[in-house]
C-alpha cells in the first residue's frame, strides 16, 4: 500500500448541457494530469444540473448506457489517472425518479466502486434555495468504502456531510481518505462548508477531498466553490476559491496514523446509556 499521493479536485460549473458539462470537465481533468495528479476527483452532478425535474430526467440515462460515465472511464484510461467521479444523476428506468451515484474509476477505466447519495437535501433556506432532492433522487441505503492503492476509501455526497456518524463509520472501516464531492450551496456554504470539512477530517483522522460545483445555475441555484482538500489534523492544505479550475496537493497518507496516535478519539468510543429526565 502506497502512502503518498497528488489528489486534485475539479471545480466546474455544471449546467443543463452534458455534453458542455463533460467537455469543460475534460479540459481540466487533462490539466490536473499534466499537473502530476494520481487520484482527479470531480464534484457532485457533474453531468447536469438543472432545477427542472424533466429537464434533468431528459437529460440523464441508465448506468448501462451512460454516455458520461463512459466519457470519464476513457478518461480515466488515456490519464492512466484514478478519477473519482463526485457524482452523475443516473436515470432509474420505470422509475419517475433518479439515483445520484458516485463512481471511484481505476486508471484502467474500470469501475472499482460506487455509491448512492444516501441523504437527501430537503431543505429551506428560503427563495430559489428551497430544495426537496428526496422528489428527484431514490436515497441510497449501502455505505461504500472502496480499495485503492493507497488504501481505503470512504465515499459519501454533499448533505451526507452533515450525518457525523457516517464518517465515524468508515473511519473505524479503515478509511485513510473522504470523498465528500458537493454542489453546496453559497448561503449553506458562507456559514457551514469549511468547519464541516475540517470537523470530519479531524474526529476521524482522515484526509477529506471535496471537489465542489461553483457559481451559477439554471434556475438562480448558486454554488459557494472552494473545493478543499484537507489533512487529518484539520488544516486545509489547497482551497478552490470561487472560480472554475482546480486544486491540487501531495498527499502524505503518513500523517492519517500520525493523527490518530496523537489523538486516538476513533478508538476512545464507548456505549453509554441516555437517561431523560
Amino acid at each position: 500500500m502506497k502512502d503518498s499521493l497528488k489528489v486534485a479536485c475539479i471545480q466546474i460549473t455544471s449546467g443543463e448541457s452534458v455534453q458542455r458539462n463533460l467537455d469543460v470537465a475534460w479540459g481540466i481533468v487533462r490539466k490536473a494530469c499534466d499537473a502530476g495528479a494520481d487520484l482527479i476527483a470531480l464534484p457532485e452532478a457533474t453531468n447536469v444540473m438543472a432545477s427542472n425535474k424533466n429537464i434533468l430526467k431528459s437529460n440523464t440515462e441508465p448506468e448501462e448506457n451512460n454516455q458520461a460515465l463512459f466519457a470519464f472511464q476513457s478518461m480515466a484510461q488515456e490519464t492512466g489517472a484514478w478519477i473519482l467521479v463526485g457524482s452523475l444523476l443516473i436515470d432509474l428506468p420505470k422509475n419517475d425518479k433518479m439515483a445520484n451515484r458516485s463512481f471511484l474509476i481505476n486508471n484502467n477505466g474500470a469501475i472499482c466502486a460506487r455509491y448512492d447519495k444516501i441523504h437527501m437535501f430537503d431543505v429551506e433556506l428560503g427563495g430559489a434555495e428551497n430544495h426537496l432532492e428526496s422528489d428527484f433522487y431514490n436515497p441510497g441505503n449501502k455505505l461504500v468504502l472502496a480499495t485503492t492503492p493507497w488504501g481505503k476509501l470512504g465515499m459519501t455526497i454533499c448533505y451526507d456531510l452533515r450525518f457525523p456518524y457516517l464518517y465515524r463509520a468508515l473511519g473505524h472501516a479503515g478509511a485513510r481518505m473522504l470523498s465528500i464531492p458537493s454542489a453546496f450551496t453559497r448561503v449553506s456554504g458562507r456559514a457551514h462548508w469549511h468547519v464541516l470539512q475540517r470537523a470530519r477530517a479531524i474526529e476521524t483522522g482522515s484526509y477529506v477531498i471535496a471537489p465542489a460545483q461553483c457559481g451559477n445555475h439554471p434556475g438562480n441555484r448558486q454554488t459557494y466553490g472552494h473545493s478543499l482538500i484537507v489533512n487529518p489534523w484539520g488544516e486545509v492544505v489547497a482551497d478552490g476559491g470561487e472560480d472554475i479550475g482546480f486544486i491540487i496537493a501531495d498527499v502524505d497518507l503518513t500523517k492519517v496514523d500520525e493523527a490518530r496516535n496523537k489523538i486516538p478519539a476513533i478508538r476512545h468510543d464507548r456505549d453509554f446509556e441516555l437517561i431523560n429526565y
